[in-house]
């Protein structure tokens, strides 16, 4: 890596305008744009927005969607793990909503397929309720049949659990957040500075691209995490959390769980499935060596935080009650 590094170094210096050129089409063939949501919010998506910010709909009464995925922490949630309404924490770390219905599958081990799945089987778990029915029949009691009908007039059974899911998932795709790499990607090249390039240029050199790839940078596949050094076993947890072995009870799923998407991932600490790592340049050296087998230095670290930095965006206007806007 050092030794490419330097060539590409020293082509920059030879001819920066072709260094900025070839970057540019790197970041373009592996990661490409998100691009901010400028349509009006559909009827669908508004009430799941009412749906989102709204604790009356869970079991307990005090714990939305929202609970877990705050506004401050960039929709992820600034604890390890995160109460539910039955009062347990969650096993794993909450990771942030916004750009993540895009994402082929959801959660630390990709046993949700979309949003819609996501939502209606949060109605049992973070939710809290006995049964999908019993948290039919508390939106109900709150008067929320109306709205459903309003908003699938061509459904025998408006008030339903996938219904619900639908609702809650169009308002989670409108939860976009484009940033400066987006700026870049779009020809402003001065939308990054010098080190967030060279981080940018690192990064792909390194192959971190090889799983944080796609627009969110990550979440389309599985990577082996916690044994790969012993780095995890031996400082991190005594029980070690086994991944996708849980549901899938193969031996070559153990220790495997979701690649994380790194949008805004400089907002949304602590850090991997467990939220065991509180600060960025941590997690990247952890990273780093766990993953690509390198350590390395301060500098090559704060080229690599300053390039993830360049992807942090605007919390969205409509991350909020409705009526209301984000507080600052």
């Amino acid at each position: 890596m050092k030794q490419l590094l330097i060539a590409v170094a020293a082509l920059a210096a030879i001819n920066p305008a072709w260094a900025d050129t070839a970057l540019h089409q790197q970041a373009a063939r592996l990661f490409g744009q998100i691009k901010p949501v400028t349509h009006v919010p559909s009827p669908q998506a508004e009430l799941g927005r009412e749906l989102f910010w709204d604790p009356r709909t869970s079991a307990d009464g005090k714990t939305a969607c929202a609970s877990c995925h705050a506004a401050r922490d960039w929709g992820a949630d600034g604890r390890r793990f995160s109460p539910d309404a039955r009062g347990a924490l969650t096993s794993r770390h909450s990771p942030t909503v916004f750009n993540s219905m895009g994402q082929p599958m959801l959660r630390w081990l990709g046993d949700r397929k979309n949003g819609v799945e996501q939502a209606e089987t949060s109605l049992t778990g973070s939710m809290g309720f006995a049964s999908k029915e019993a948290g039919l029949a508390r939106l109900e009691a709150l008067d929320y049949l109306p709205k459903f009908r309003a908003v699938f007039p061509a459904d025998a059974q408006p008030l339903s659990a996938v219904n619900y899911g639908r609702a809650l998932a169009s308002y989670q795709a409108t939860l976009a957040t484009p940033a400066a790499f987006d700026r870049y990607l779009a020809g402003d090249e001065a939308a990054l500075g010098a080190r967030q390039k060279y981080g940018l240029r690192q990064f792909i050199s390194m192959g971190c691209g090889g799983c944080h790839s796609g627009p969110n940078f990550g979440g389309t596949s599985f990577q082996k995490f916690g044994v790969t050094k012993d780095y995890w076993l031996e400082t991190k947890s005594e029980k070690p959390d086994v991944g996708r072995f849980a549901i899938t009870k193969k031996e070559e799923d153990r220790y495997f769980f979701r690649v994380a998407a790194l949008r805004n991932v400089a907002r949304t600490a602590p850090y991997f499935h467990d939220g065991s790592v509180a600060r960025l340049d941590d997690a990247v050296r952890i990273m780093a060596n766990l993953q690509l087998g390198q350590w390395l230095d301060d500098a090559a670290v704060a080229d690599l935080v300053a390039f993830l930095e360049s992807l942090t965006g605007e919390v969205p206007a409509n991350y909020a009650p409705p009526g209301q806007h984000p507080a600052p």
